[in-house]
């Protein structure tokens, strides 16, 4: 399984109403019995993208202003994941932007600001989660082929849960083969909701020798300030959020002018849950100044599905879309239906004659 995990119970198997055969009982109380040891830490783990590249500002918040071919972009994702094994699948959201400021105060260097709000539904429970961050870096090129870059960012976040929806391991009348929401849990939540201050660090380095060659990588910690998330007014464990490590290395590479190759990887680790994502897409140019794209790629990530891209660009605005065929023993549910992705973004300038000025730092047709 990914980073995310599923929680408290399965809808859809644990309606009061759904009834069990045998032979598929034994699979449901595996998943029910899987689903239930991770709930201790199901509520400490983050939301994530398939296309981390196109999530930028939650990457890693080095990344602001971190655009290396335009001044501004303004971006959204959407995922949907276990559709069809959940009857409230995952669903999450995001809206971003950010820009360069002060390239004229600075020699060789300027500011990058932005923002991103996250909305995020899981399961029958209705978990739902909402982030709101404001993020800064600061850059600064190092003589005329690479690039080093700080920032950090400040959000609020709040977690929401309607325990009225949910059915627990407890609540299963092993004579009936029913989850009875008659029957008194031992699971008693003491708020509803929850919210805290969350902030996060990172770095990024960029080298690229010639307009052929582009390489960046990137170093990020999450919840540095350990913020506490729980429904409960005590507990046997520790509730802080657990630091998330995050580290990525993407490259691009004009192979001739019509092809350009973009190999990437990430990895993340957060209570001991980890993700490593390896991969590589390619960019064909179908008109001579570029301005129209196609894309496709395929990514690994271990242990758990195949993510092939699809993508098209056109002038300023680029459009990709991910499925992950789940390759783990989740698929034996799911069918390898794992998750679905797209991602718009926009590029842009804040001036006719800067775009014409403007360094592109990575190969470009």
């Amino acid at each position: 399984m990914s980073i995310r995990k599923i929680t408290l119970a399965l809808p859809g198997f644990c309606d009061r109403d759904h009834p069990i055969s045998s032979p598929r009982r034994i699979r449901i109380f595996l998943l029910i019995f899987i689903a239930s040891s991770l709930c201790h830490v199901s509520f400490s783990q983050d939301l994530h993208f398939s296309q981390w590249f196109n999530s930028p500002l939650t990457t890693n918040p080095a990344n602001t202003g971190f655009i290396p071919d335009a001044d501004y972009r303004i971006g959204a994702n959407y995922r949907s994941q276990y559709v069809n094994i959940l009857s409230m699948p995952y669903k999450t959201i995001s809206i971003y932007g950010d820009a360069q400021l002060l390239r004229d105060r600075f020699e060789n260097a300027w500011l990058g600001v932005g923002g991103v709000i996250l909305r995020d539904a899981a399961g029958s429970g209705n978990l739902t989660s909402t982030k709101i961050y404001g993020s800064m870096a600061y850059h600064q090129m190092l003589g005329y082929s690479s690039l080093l870059t700080a920032g950090f960012n400040v959000g609020w976040a709040n977690k929401r849960i309607d325990p009225s929806r949910l059915k627990f391991p407890d609540q299963f009348n092993k004579a009936t083969g029913f989850f009875d929401a008659g029957i008194p849990s031992s699971v008693v939540l003491n708020t509803t909701s929850t919210s805290y201050l969350d902030l996060q660090v990172g770095m990024n380095y960029a080298y690229f020798p010639s307009d052929k060659i582009y390489v960046n990588g990137g170093f990020s910690v999450h919840h540095i300030n350990r913020p506490r998330e729980t429904f409960f007014a005590s507990a046997g464990f520790d509730n802080r959020l657990a630091p998330r490590y995050i580290g990525f290395l993407n490259g691009s590479f004009k192979l001739s002018d019509v092809l350009i190759l973009n190999p990437m990887a990430y990895y993340s680790n957060q209570a001991q849950a980890s993700e490593l994502v390896g991969g590589a897409s390619v960019n064909y140019n179908l008109t001579g100044e570029g301005t129209t794209q196609l894309m496709g790629g395929l990514y690994y990530r271990s242990a758990d599905a195949f993510i092939p891209m699809l993508g098209f660009v056109w002038n300023n605005f680029r459009m990709t879309f991910t499925y992950d065929v789940t390759t783990s023993s989740l698929g034996t549910y799911n069918n390898g239906r794992g998750a679905v992705e797209f991602s718009l973004v926009k590029h842009g300038f804040f001036g006719e004659l800067n775009s014409t000025r403007r360094q592109s730092f990575c190969p470009s047709f």
